[in-house]
């Protein structure tokens, strides 16, 4: 196994795995340094490793499962399955996973999610020790051979996660439910329907014809504009839009209205609070979750606890506290009782249940909960070092928050993945929102240009 003797294209791990362009920063090489560099911090002897639909995805995924034997491990290959299914398959089996995808991103881009013993995500400290070991790994410029590989997806591991997520509500649960399901030409486009179907919904699957290039393309959980044409044109009573491997997820209402993970957990978190079936009368969320979500949560008697963006946050709240449902407003959502990640179609299916509970359609579930403050999101590119022009601007960050007061809030962050600041800023009165947002937006230009 030759190195050129460097570190991997100085690639970071973000808040969920590390991504790049697939082929060119994130090559074979790399990705196969990157799964020798974590086989020893997995925590398990043996460790699943599953890709979505992109058109890198076998190249990557077998150089990473090369890089892991490497390392010691014993790779069971799972080929095409949803991130879940990935995770679902390693709580059951006390492994390590890994999933080769770069979610909802474009399919010039791949990356790789890590998950120790058990399906959990890595925690700060294990992430870190792996980026440590990965940034002094040479990359490894040729194949090792791997005990029984094959590219071909595993029908028993994804009928078990399918099974699963079933038998996660009643028999019959969405009997009679028109629904529409879009899978984002990903990796949930040969499960997703059936599963539905099999709870009695009458399913109409759009975008699950993958071609490598496809996937997440005009389509999926960032793109529901055909979604929400399609629950009109049809009538259904609701639509599911999922990302591309499958561990996210947001709705449409009958009325085609765009219903998100705010919506999602509140339906959700209500219904489990009524039924005594919510830990502490706790639902997590990250400091992204609309003004909207955290009153219709107060007004029920269910408290939220605050974490930074990012699902694993979530899942170590949960962890932690033994609460049981927390997300994200991008539709990351995390029944812990249930899965040990984000499940685009678990949620759907318990949000479904959850609203049929209550007599009421998806939709209107959600808007008898929900009274959204108006959002105004920017991302602000920078030169400079985004978390320090953040910290200079602290004072007057502290006094649009102050204007703000009870009616509204705001946050403004680093990204972690991109060169930017993000400002978000909620009002209920949206001409507020968007006047306090152009004024912080201002403030980091200038910031930053001195």
């Amino acid at each position: 196994m030759a190195g050129a003797g460097v570190p991997p294209a100085g690639l970071r791990f973000g808040t969920d795995g590390v991504r790049a362009r697939a082929g060119t920063r994130l090559d074979e090489p790399v990705v196969r340094a990157l799964g020798a560099a974590a086989a020893g911090f997995l925590g398990a002897d043996r460790v699943f490793v599953g890709r979505d639909t992109r058109e890198s995805g076998p190249g990557l995924s077998r150089a990473l499962a090369e890089g892991l034997s490497a390392g010691g491990l014993d790779v069971v290959q799972m080929g095409v399955v949803p991130t879940p299914a990935v995770a679902h398959a390693a709580a059951a089996g006390a492994a390590a996973a890994a999933m080769v995808s770069a979610s909802h991103n474009p399919w010039q881009d791949n990356g790789v999610k890590l998950f120790s013993a058990g399906g959990l995500k890595l925690d700060d400290a294990v992430q870190a020790a792996v980026q440590d070991a990965w940034d002094t790994t040479p990359r490894l410029e040729d194949p090792v051979p791997v005990d029984g590989w094959s590219d071909e997806a595993s029908t028993e591991a994804s009928r078990r996660w399918v099974d699963a997520v079933v038998a996660s509500v009643r028999p019959g649960a969405l009997a009679g439910l028109g629904l529409v399901v879009d899978c984002a030409n990903g990796a949930t486009s040969s499960l997703a329907g059936g599963a539905l179907a099999r709870l009695g919904a009458d399913v109409t699957v759009i975008n699950s014809e993958p071609d490598g290039r496809n996937i997440n393309e005009g389509c999926g959980s960032t793109r529901p504009g055909g979604l929400q044409a399609a629950v009109l044109a049809l009538g259904a009573d609701a639509g599911l839009a999922l990302d591309g491997d499958g561990d996210r997820v947001v709705a449409v209402g009958d009325d085609g209205r765009l219903l998100d993970g705010d919506d999602l957990l509140a339906v959700c978190g209500v219904d489990r609070n009524e039924r005594g079936t919510l830990p502490g009368s706790t639902v997590v969320v990250t400091v992204m979750a609309n003004l909207g979500l955290r009153r219709a949560l107060d007004d029920h008697g269910i408290a939220v606890h605050e974490t930074a963006v990012g699902d694993r946050y979530v899942l170590e709240a949960l962890e932690a506290n033994g609460w049981s449902l927390g997300g994200e407003q991008s539709g990351h959502v995390i029944f812990r009782d249930l899965a040990t990640t984000g499940d685009g179609l678990l949620t759907g299916i318990q949000a479904l249940d959850a609203a049929r509970r209550a007599d009421r359609s998806l939709g209107g579930r959600a808007a008898d909960l929900v009274v959204r403050a108006p959002q105004v999101l920017h991302a602000v590119p920078v030169v400079g070092d985004a978390a320090a022009l953040v910290a200079v601007l602290a004072g007057e960050i502290a006094a649009a928050a102050a204007e703000l007061g009870d009616t509204g809030r705001l946050l403004v962050r680093p990204s972690g993945t991109e060169p930017v600041v993000r400002v978000m800023v909620e009002a209920f009165d949206a001409g507020t929102a968007s006047e306090v947002a152009g004024r912080l937006v201002e403030a980091v230009k200038r910031a930053d240009r001195t």
